[in-house]
């Protein structure tokens, strides 16, 4: 390597910094017409060959862009503009620990390269190399002190390797630097992420005081009232706590956490002090639903009964459609079932007769309350076992009012539960017929005709409401409808179209590992925007995603098809199906042979296909990401 040849006279060398210029512009073309000239005097400038390389890659001539940028290396292994571009290609094909050593290599050869560190430092975090993201963001607040990103991003890398103490030290010192304003939500974010690592190392006094001396400049009232009484109660001073907790109750009546927390802060062990205290919410947020839903939970024999009256008549009257599906958690208890169909036999009773709710009930009387008490008690009786009671329930309830979807999606849920799942789709596209607009019901019945292992018609179902000019399989892959693609592959894996079900079991797969991918966008978007705490809480998560029951199930049921295939392999099931064909006729023979062939070719073709689709994908990240800087 002639290191006089890797200098480019004045001329070449402006027009080299127009190819990058095109580069981070996506002039791809312009960026490949530089390069030519510059390629046609300097056939071995290295960084020139490394350029044209990563811009033949952003336009998809993935093996033409390695030979062109492993040619630039060979020609100039001390450039860090090649080692960087080498880097950005082995990235850009999710090779990260190949891309690092690149970033690493090019680094040795200029150890200050700004944008170098910044990639170099967004792939640790992506790969979790939690001691080498520390190493790089300390030179880069080294090389820019003045920088925000610079302290946040330091202080950051020691705070996920658990060294609070140090983390703590430059919030603090760079919280010294900032200008002061009457209203500042980065700053307000800013303490109530140093807040968090106050919490986390375990300082809750410290932390606690933190909130009080800086109350006025956290612009998130409700998260600083929610904090104060999570660490008052940690502290033992529960006293505080449940004034804390009787504030938020009266902001927002219809959180469940506040009257749990509230509860818990009083130091209620009783049945009948939860229940007093319930009573005297009530009085105050007489509107509100969470206080009369609570008690239910606790309440035993007569006050029991009495709550449940009250709670279930007023939405009756209402008409709530999905008042069982609300109090479906009291069915934990053999007592409260028992109460709650002993008063909706009466409900019913009551209302055949007299057309009121109970006895004593002098309103005016309402026709839809029967319908949705034969609503609740069709369901009631199908999750107790007892189809043929619930299905003659809700004919009941479709004979008074034949034009009510839920009652249809009520029956198909029933249907469903018997395990029958054709008459659960088809109760579903009555519903459907009923509101063609509707998602939900659309949705609803696509699942139920997979069940009944369908999937033609179910494509053809959910086709309704994908993108026009595209193949509803390929718009719900791109949707990451996993629903769909779960409920696919166990469809297929009950036909024994084991192919067809791992492929759907791969989509998933794929899903969460874009998923991953995307953490990219948010590494450096956090640190600018200053959403530390939700960034972080993205890390963790990002951490346990695959975890998350679409994964699961999809992983079940591929783990048990090749487990299935390991102990049958399909060669096996060949060879028995060509012994069968011993005591075919030759026109039998010749009809099976040629259904054999078209079945191999259409493999063929879905497998082209897919290829195809996977590169269109993987051209379109490229692009997604290809505006990177390179020096």
């Amino acid at each position: 390597m002639d290191v006089k040849k890797q200098q480019l006279p004045p001329k070449e060398n402006a027009l080299f910094k127009r190819i990058l210029k095109c580069y981070e512009q996506k002039q791809y073309k312009n960026g490949l017409k530089f390069a030519k000239q510059i390629l046609a005097n300097f056939p071995d400038h290295g960084e020139t060959l490394a350029m044209k390389g990563l811009i033949l890659n952003c336009l998809g001539k993935k093996e033409e862009a390695y030979n062109f940028v492993r040619l630039g290396l060979r020609n100039n292994l001390t450039s860090h503009v090649c080692w960087h571009v080498f880097g950005l290609l082995q990235r850009s094909d999710k090779k990260y620990d190949e891309a690092i050593k690149c970033y690493r290599n090019a680094l040795k050869w200029d150890k200050d390269n700004l944008q170098i560190l910044r990639d170099l430092s967004l792939l640790q975090i992506q790969m979790r190399d939690l001691e080498g993201y520390k190493d790089t963001r300390y030179k880069l607040f080294e090389l820019r002190p003045t920088q925000r990103a610079s302290w946040i991003g330091y202080a950051m890398s020691f705070h996920l390797l658990k060294d609070f103490s140090t983390a703590l030290k430059i919030i603090e010192e760079f919280r010294k630097t900032m200008q002061k304003s009457s209203y500042d939500y980065e700053h307000s974010e800013l303490l109530l992420y140093q807040n968090l690592v106050l919490r986390e190392s375990g300082a809750l006094e410290e932390a606690l005081d933190h909130l009080e001396t800086y109350a006025t400049n956290i612009c998130d009232k409700v998260t600083l009232a929610e904090l104060r009484g999570e660490l008052m109660m940690k502290l033992g001073r529960e006293d505080a706590a449940s004034e804390i907790y009787r504030s938020l109750v009266s902001r927002n009546p219809e959180n469940r956490d506040y009257y749990l927390k509230l509860e818990e802060s009083l130091g209620l062990t009783t049945v009948e002090e939860r229940i007093k205290l319930y009573e005297e919410l009530r009085e105050k947020t007489p509107r509100a639903q969470v206080p009369k839903r609570l008690p239910l939970n606790y309440a035993t024999g007569e006050t029991l009964e009495k709550l449940l009256d009250t709670y279930l008549r007023a939405a009756i009257q209402k008409g709530v459609p999905p008042l069982f599906t609300d109090v479906q958690s009291l069915y934990d208890n053999k007592e409260r079932v028992q109460v709650i169909e002993k008063l909706m036999n009466g409900y019913l009773k009551n209302l055949h007769e007299t057309g009121h709710l109970t006895e004593t009930d002098n309103e005016f009387k309402e026709p839809a309350s029967i319908l949705y008490v034969l609503m609740f008690l069709a369901q009631h009786h199908s999750y107790l076992g007892d189809t043929e009671k619930a299905l003659t329930l809700l004919k009941e309830a479709l004979d008074h009012t034949p034009t009510l979807i839920e009652l249809y999606i009520i029956k198909g849920k029933i249907l469903k539960h018997a395990g029958d799942y054709v008459g659960a789709y088809e109760a579903l596209q009555e519903a459907q017929a009923l509101d063609t607009a509707d998602r939900y019901v659309n949705s609803k019945c696509a699942s139920y005709l997979l069940r009944a292992n369908l999937v033609k018609e179910g494509e053809d179902m959910c086709a309704k409401f994908t993108r026009e000019g595209v193949s509803a399989m390929e718009n719900l892959n791109e949707m990451q409808c996993m629903w769909f693609q779960t409920e696919c592959a166990r469809a297929y894996d009950r036909m024994g179209l084991f192919g067809e079900a791992l492929r759907k079991c791969h989509e998933v797969d794929r899903h969460f590992t874009e998923i991953i991918e995307d953490q990219f966008d948010f590494h450096t978007y956090c640190m600018r925007k200053m959403t530390l705490r939700s960034y972080v809480e993205l890390l963790r998560l990002e951490d346990v995603l695959r975890s998350n029951r679409f994964y699961w199930d999809a992983a079940q049921t591929a783990i048990n098809i090749y487990l299935r295939l390991y102990d049958q392999p399909l060669s096996e099931n060949a060879g028995d199906n060509n012994l069968n064909t011993a005591n075919m006729d030759p026109a039998e023979l010749k009809k099976l042979r040629s259904k054999q062939r078209k079945a191999a070719k259409k493999a063929e073709q879905n497998k082209a296909e897919e290829k195809k689709k996977e590169e269109k994908k993987a051209e379109h990240q490229k692009a997604k990401h290809g505006g990177n800087q390179v020096i």
